[in-house]
């Protein structure tokens, strides 16, 4: 353990330094652990923030609350996430990474525990926008850590599992929720959904407090509070538009908070050129890689997004699965993305460049086809069965976009742009989801019978994903040299 120790900090002195990675190569022991905690992490934010999907009924049957819980059980943690992103990243770059993963590990942690007891809706929801809260300040620490301490051939390892991890995590919620409340431990019900993370956060804290490389942060960094403020407001009003927009219809107040985001958003764009220190810095900006992946992963992440939620809703609406079959039903698409995420590793980003972000896309649209072909045939005729090749290929063209969208967007970036960068990249994740769940909810909802609903849905998704063809021209032809030495 000494010599892991030793190695991690000489890493991190040498990424405070203003390089992009270690002057020397982490252990496989400590290259390991700070992954794994890195991944934790992040799968922890990936499961709490889709966990409701399928057991928002079950919730509201228990606790009441009827459609406004419902609405707010995944917004107000997806709406408090994506207000602080930015700002969580620019905290952790002046007070130390490690100082805010701990914070907001532990803080997700105790969120989570006030979840699994609350009695009533309103600290239920109140719980979320903690837990929200508490991620925005844990999330971003994990990418800047590893771009301060990974080599370009350790960033190649980690980045190629984040999309497996992302893959697992954004069924995985739905398919744990499923099998907890079918099995109903203790009579518990809903609860373990939110009651497990207690035993997860707090290996994670224990292990970050003894395994993370420490550092010291830059004091001298400002967080501009005027900008932080314009970016809340912007992420705030967009959030709320879209939520209201979503389930209530488009009313004043969906059209009024989205007009608002707007206006704040090109204040907040204005302010990024004038100040000082600025949350998103304009070399960042600049950097082309990192520019075209975002553009690429909000319409990529908008469109999977609204993919899973929609072939949810179908199965448990139109086909009348129980969670657990649901469930169950997801679970093609985990295996087509993981196949795909480690072809990927594996050599083909290498081998491809961004042809296999276009090889994903395509991918995408076949399996979304072959979803629409079945259910314009069959109706909810259709079976899990059924469903599950087409599940799959879809899965397989997620896979194949997911880890290599962070690799294009984060694989040059310096270690003074790290927290920057991370957080303006997640905070564009939790934007796309949201963007995802409320389109096609409005569409779901609004067009009908269940088979009709999912036919017109499955439309407007095909028709997104080949928007995100010609955005795929933006970015470099390969990822930067080095990422895929492994």
């Amino acid at each position: 353990m000494t010599s892991t120790t030793t190695t991690t900090t000489t890493g991190t002195e040498a990424g405070s330094s203003g390089t992009s990675g270690p002057a020397v190569t982490l252990s496989k022991a400590a290259f390991w652990v700070i992954l794994a905690l890195v991944l934790l992490a992040d799968a922890l934010d990936m499961i709490d923030s889709t966990v409701t999907n399928i057991a928002a009924p079950t919730i509201v049957a228990d606790i009441g609350g009827g459609e406004s819980l419902i609405k707010w059980l995944g917004s107000a943690y997806a709406l408090a996430m994506g207000v602080l992103l930015v700002i969580g990243g620019r905290l952790g770059d002046k007070y130390g990474q490690r100082r805010l993963f701990l914070i907001g590990m532990t803080g997700f942690t105790l969120a989570s525990a006030v979840c699994g007891l609350s009695p009533d809706p309103a600290l239920l929801v109140v719980a979320r926008v903690l837990q929200g809260a508490f991620g925005a300040l844990l999330i971003p620490q994990g990418m800047s850590i590893m771009t301060r301490n990974f080599s370009r051939e350790q960033l190649g390892k980690a980045f190629g599992l984040f999309g497996p991890l992302l893959g697992i995590s954004s069924v995985g919620g739905p398919i744990l929720a499923g099998f907890l409340i079918d099995v109903d431990i203790a009579n518990l019900s809903w609860r373990p959904i939110f009651l497990i993370n207690l035993v997860l956060g707090t290996v994670g804290v224990l292990a970050a407090v003894r395994l993370l490389p420490r550092d010291t942060g830059d004091r001298s960094i400002t967080v501009d509070a005027r900008g932080a403020g314009l970016l809340a407001a912007t992420m705030f009003g967009l959030m709320l538009g879209l939520v209201e927009g979503s389930t209530a219809g488009w009313n004043a107040l969906a059209i009024g908070s989205l007009a608002g985001g707007l206006v704040f958003l090109a204040l907040f764009a204005r302010r990024q050129r004038t100040a000082a220190e600025p949350l998103i810095k304009p070399s960042l900006l600049r950097n082309k890689g990192f520019t075209s992946a975002l553009i690429l992963g909000l319409f990529f992440f908008a469109v999977t997004s609204g993919l899973i939620y929609v072939i949810s809703l179908f199965m448990q609406q139109g086909l009348g699965a129980a969670p657990a079959d649901a469930a169950l039903g997801l679970l093609p698409l985990t295996l087509g993305i993981i196949a795909a995420a480690f072809a990927t590793m594996g050599g083909l980003t290498k081998k491809l460049g961004r042809g296999v972000v276009l090889l994903g896309l395509l991918l995408t649209l076949a399996g979304g086809g072959w979803l629409l072909a079945l259910v314009t045939a069959q109706g909810t005729g259709v079976s899990l069965w059924g469903m599950a090749p087409a599940v799959f290929l879809a899965g397989l063209g997620m896979g194949c976009c997911f880890g290599t969208v962070f690799e294009f967007a984060l694989g040059d970036v310096s270690a003074e742009e790290a927290g920057s960068a991370s957080g303006s990249l997640t905070a564009m994740q939790q934007l796309a989801n949201g963007i995802g769940s409320a389109l096609v909810t409005t569409v779901y909802f609004h067009s009908g019978a269940p088979a009709h609903a999912m036919t017109v849905s499955l439309v407007v998704v095909l028709a997104v994903t080949v928007l995100c063809l010609p955005v795929l021209r933006l970015l470099p032809h390969r990822a930067p040299e080095g990422q895929h030495g492994h």
